[in-house]
């Protein structure tokens, strides 16, 4: 049967990670003020780890793509001539700073290293004398005025940019700018006002500054920074505080929490973790913790990020389109930041277990594949709106893929022995300092081809160590094998594989092997009749832009059982069966990671209908429906995903006699009722130009027959 097209129809539209290249590691600079409550994993400096593999990828995508080329005149524009051109702009030239120090320092990249230098420089020479190093003029400094309410929270990037500057380079300017920065800050408050009184949410803007400030009373050894880093955390308690500390350790949820704004809070509990670290009081910890696993209980997506419109919600309220502004990048970014301070302090699996989720899954999403981009949310439905300007989540973005690094091996210790924690499955090298030698942990890997790995050790002797592989929960099976290496224990305990021994031998090798292979999980309370695909740590998507002249990603419906099986070829895909409306005819399907999908501008859904749920009755009969349009436009969206948020458009910058836009029914429908929404206004157009006539609805009955006018939008405008 020929198929149906409907049209609306109308006159005029208005116009309106690679490998290091170098032999030496760099070492941070030392704390003068050890932990009290010190780490179970201690980080690595990220010049001796290499990570490859496809994470590694998106590492070294993010650090020549993007890192590497990001014009920083824009980002430092607002220091040079006060006030810069939006409240905000003072933060990103911080974050990129951070950023980009991590990736020199394990790429070792001069090109990137010369781009820091002269970054630092030109941001320390916009220094006043006084420390200020923001960009508002002097009468609308650190306060809540029109245009300019992020002071302080300028000031914490470029203090966390220019210490990770330090850390890494020994730097005495950075690290004398950061001092002036502090002494500023904490001769400001409370001294002028509460520091409660200079940041936006709530204060949880202005206090999110504690993490620097913990950090440089550990690097100085100076009790100033301490003491005000405590004022910092009892002002949250002050009448119009946000009472983070005290509602967390009452044990209510992040969505009872201040204004339960997501990333500001999070940025708050990161700095939580530090004054922990510094002090060793449990009651900076413990309810941070609290936090983490409400997250994960209640306001954690598959995918590994939390937020809609940027703040916490109520349990299990998760919606997934493009309107509800998913996963803020900066939120990702933070999330994985706090996941990795719980790693190190407690050396749990779990907090791995999310690190895994988070990169391979909504970080990496958020990221163009190609590196230099990022979106600001990223939707586990719709189109992925990639942008290129300047914006807190395309400063953020990068910051936490460069994490990706440490976060894949930590130094520790087991039973009285030196130890290696492995939380990587990619091929990859760790150079360690362990049991009085260097010692190379090398991992060759097949993954994510296959579930399996080999682990070699290289040292100059033999060495007494224990080796921790995380066992991911995403594999139901993980096993060991040693061959030809004697003395070795091996057992399973909390969540990892422990091989220890008292003269590991170089070139030792052990095998490892896991579950890679493809599974439907179910939607539960936040999705319900919804299910989605993965494959070992990866979130998968249907993306239409794969699947040409399949079912729309709106009406795809999962099939009991089904399982996926790789299709060859560089990217990582995966092919099954899905059905459409017709739940007795199954067609075939290509499905890739969440992290890939909508690249090319496809549509893309990751919760699917579950096997068995039948197309809802009040489902758009259109949903199967192929669109089309008069011309091509200067907007991919669509008119047919149910979702405001999205939309398309005829603007190519010239007028047309009419313009018009259409959806062609796989077969014949019968319609009751037809809805129109009326799609983004600009200043240069939006609308029907009307004036000849109203917008038109039409069917064609045949695929070549006359169109018929069955309506118009009388109430339209002319």
């Amino acid at each position: 049967m020929k198929p149906a097209t409907l049209v609306l129809l109308a006159g005029l539209l208005a116009l309106g990670s690679s490998a290091s290249a170098r032999s030496a590691p760099i070492e941070p600079v030392p704390f003068k003020v050890p932990a009290k409550l010190d780490d179970v994993a201690h980080l690595v400096s990220p010049s001796r780890i290499e990570l490859g593999g496809w994470l590694g990828a998106r590492v070294k995508a993010n650090a020549t793509n993007r890192l590497l080329n990001v014009d920083l005149e824009p980002l430092l524009a607002g220091y040079r001539k006060r006030p810069g051109s939006h409240p905000w702009i003072g933060e990103h030239i911080g974050k990129w700073l951070h950023a980009a120090t991590l990736a020199w320092v394990n790429n070792g990249d001069p090109a990137l290293k010369a781009k820091i230098d002269k970054a630092v420089a030109d941001l320390i020479a916009c220094q006043e004398p006084d420390g200020y190093l923001g960009t508002y003029v002097p009468e609308k400094r650190f306060g809540l005025f029109k245009g300019a309410d992020w002071d302080v929270w300028s000031h914490k990037y470029n203090l966390i940019g220019l210490l990770t500057y330090h850390q890494y380079t020994g730097s005495r300017p950075a690290f004398d700018a950061c001092r002036k920065m502090a002494d500023l800050l904490a001769s400001t408050f409370p001294a002028r006002r509460s520091i409660i009184a200079a940041g936006t949410h709530g204060g949880m803007a202005s206090t999110s500054v504690l993490e620097p400030i913990v950090l440089l009373y550990r690097f100085t050894g100076e009790a100033r920074y301490l003491d005000f880093a405590r004022y910092i955390v009892g002002s949250w308690d002050e009448p119009n505080g946000p009472k983070v500390l005290a509602s967390l350790a009452a044990g209510k949820g992040v969505d009872e929490t201040g204004n339960a704004k997501a990333y500001e809070m999070l940025s708050n509990l990161v700095g939580l973790c530090e004054l922990a670290r510094a002090t060793g009081d449990r009651e900076y910890l413990d309810p941070v913790i609290h936090a983490w696993e409400d997250v994960v209980a209640n306001r954690l997506y598959l995918t590994g990020s939390a937020s809609a419109g940027e703040h916490f919600h109520e349990a299990h309220v998760l919606p997934n389109g493009v309107g509800a502004h998913v996963g803020e990048t900066c939120v990702t970014t933070t999330w994985i930041q706090l996941s990795l301070q719980l790693l190190r302090l407690t050396g749990e699996r779990r907090y791995g277990d999310e690190l895994d989720r988070a990169f391979y899954n909504h970080l990496a999403a958020a990221q163009d594949p190609d590196g230099d981009d990022w979106c600001y949310y990223t939707a586990l439905e719709g189109r992925k709106q990639y942008d290129a300007h300047i914006t807190c989540c395309h400063s953020s973005g990068p910051r936490g893929m460069a994490l990706a690094v440490q976060a894949a091996y930590l130094e520790t210790s087991f039973g009285g022995r030196d130890a290696v924690l492995v939380s990587t499955l990619e091929t990859s090298k760790a150079r360690l300092l362990r049991d009085g030698q260097e010692v190379v942990i090398e991992q060759r890997s097949e993954f994510p081809e296959a579930g399996r790995s080999t682990l070699v050790i290289h040292a100059s002797k033999p060495i007494r160590l224990a080796i921790l592989v995380r066992m991911p929960t995403w594999s139901a099976r993980f096993a060991s094998a040693i061959q030809g290496v004697d003395g070795v224990e091996s057992r399973a305990q909390d969540g990892f594989v422990v091989l220890t021994s008292d003269g590991w031998k170089d070139g030792d090798e052990i095998e490892l092997s896991f579950d890679l292979k493809s599974k439907q999980v179910d939607g539960g309370v936040s999705n319900p009749e919804r299910a989605a695909m993965t494959w070992g740590p990866f979130v998968l998507a249907y993306d239409e832009a794969r699947n040409p002249g399949g079912v729309p990603a709106q009406a795809v419906g999962l099939i009991k059982g089904e399982s996926l099986k790789r299709i060859p070829g560089p990217a990582l895909a995966f092919g099954g069966k899905v059905v459409g409306r017709n739940a007795d005819d199954p067609k075939p399907a290509v499905f890739t990671p969440f992290a890939d999908a909508g690249a090319t501008g496809g549509a893309y859904r990751v919760w699917l209908r579950a096997p068995g749920v039948a197309v809802a009755r009040n489902d758009s009969l259109l949903a199967d429906a192929e669109e089309t349009r008069s011309r091509p436009g200067n907007v991919e969206g669509s008119i047919n995903d149910g979702e405001p948020e999205t939309f398309v458009v005829t603007f190519d910058g010239r007028k047309a006699p009419e313009d018009w836009y259409a959806l062609t029914l796989r077969e014949p429908a019968t319609i009751g009722r037809v809805v129109f929404r009326h799609g983004r206004t600009f200043h240069d157009g939006g609308w029907f130009d009307a004036r000849r006539g109203k917008t038109r609805v039409q069917v064609r009955r045949e695929a070549e027959a006359p169109w018929e006018t069955v309506g118009e939008l009388a109430d339209y405008p002319t």
